[in-house]
């Protein structure tokens, strides 16, 4: 079944597109990497996906749901079944019970299911016994993933990442991509992840899409992107010739 239809979306930001006429379709359950140079729109595409921005042309079907027509209600509830994950977290001057517990918080839900939640997310991301830290005191690794147990946390049906793990050594990183590949199949939680390294598309995405110059150049398996490439310019960027 298809959770995100995205036809024909394009955002412009003064004279530029950021991205241009991107259109694609992504099923319930499928892990999805994003590979492309800097500036490529990889950001601004994770962002109108998550209604953080409106586009300037283009449609985004989320669930069956039209985002640019949804009522403020379901506007709501499309937002809560989303989660994301920025390169440079921000966690907020208190414990991390606190902050794996922020969201929660604005859902109204009763105290036990807060705990139960945020005890499960803190042990999904190796933070067991964090609770009570302040969570400016901890590592970038561990405040990165004190951000991950807060979606989490959330139970999104979706999950867009933004370099996640980009600023992150390889320890951190290999647990977050546990992590990442266990809340995917056993949550059967969709995910969305722009990423620099290819190894890590290769590893995790069941598709990868190739994003240059604000347009989606080529999208398929990771063997079809990796392996053999359709486009010229998605073989020439894997190969490592410089493209901007």
């Amino acid at each position: 079944m298809t959770l995100l239809k995205v036809s024909n979306l394009s955002k412009k930001y003064a004279e530029k597109y950021a991205i241009k006429d991107i259109s694609f379709e992504l099923e319930q359950r499928k892990f999805f990497t994003l590979i492309g140079p800097s500036g490529a729109g990889k950001t601004t595409l994770l962002r109108l996906i998550n209604l953080l921005e409106p586009p300037t042309s283009g449609e985004i079907e989320y669930n069956g749901w039209s985002l640019s027509i949804l009522p403020k209600k379901k506007m709501v509830k499309a937002r809560r079944e989303m989660g994301f994950v920025f390169q440079r977290p921000v966690v907020f001057s208190a414990t991390v019970n606190a902050n794996v517990a922020y969201g929660l918080n604005f859902r109204n839900l009763p105290s036990d299911e807060i705990e139960k939640r945020v005890h499960r997310a803190l042990d999904m991301v190796g933070l067991q016994g964090f609770e009570e830290r302040k969570a400016l005191t901890l590592s970038g690794g561990e405040i990165q993933r004190v951000a991950l147990a807060r979606t989490l946390a959330t139970e999104p049906k979706m999950l867009l990442l933004d370099e996640a793990t980009a600023d992150l050594d390889p320890t951190n990183v290999a647990l977050v991509e546990n992590v990442l590949k266990k809340f995917n199949k056993e949550k059967s939680v969709t995910i969305i992840m722009a990423t620099h390294n290819f190894f890590q598309a290769k590893r995790l995405g069941d598709i990868v899409g190739f994003v240059m110059g604000g347009e989606m150049i080529e999208m398929g398996t990771a063997d079809q992107i990796f392996n053999h490439p359709q486009d010229e310019r998605t073989e020439a960027f894997i190969s490592g010739e410089m493209i901007y």
